[in-house]
């Protein structure tokens, strides 16, 4: 990950959160499309094989936001939250077919007001 020391903290924060919440989301909800046949611990299995990924990025990725790039926990769980959507969403629609609701405009919109008072104080 040398390449990653040219990147600013925060931004390499974002960027591995970004990447391990790939891996979470497909972790969590690719075997409802992949193995909606096979048995659950099969699928369980599985999705702890694809969540490692998620973790060997997610840890680093907490620890340098909150031990170098100066992001109290409050401020990297919203970030994290708003990833989690800004991943999910598309997922969701493209992958598993899901019809695109008005409903995940107001979850945003209130992730957006998370945002807002998480980090007005920095």
């Amino acid at each position: 990950m040398s390449f990653m020391t040219s990147i600013p903290l925060p931004a390499q924060t974002v960027l591995l959160l970004v990447a391990s919440n790939v891996f979470m989301t497909v972790a969590w909800y690719g075997h409802l499309k992949n193995m909606a046949t096979a048995p659950w611990y099969v699928a369980a299995l599985l999705s702890w094989g694809v969540a490692l990924f998620e973790y060997l990025l997610q840890v680093p990725a907490n620890r340098i936001g909150f031990q170098q790039a100066g992001f109290s926990v409050a401020q990297l769980k919203i970030l994290q939250e708003v990833i989690t959507l800004a991943i999910f969403v598309p997922f969701s629609v493209l992958y598993l077919d899901q019809p695109i609701k008005l409903d995940y405009l107001w979850a945003g919109l209130c992730l957006v007001g998370a945002v807002y008072f998480v980090f007005r104080g920095a």
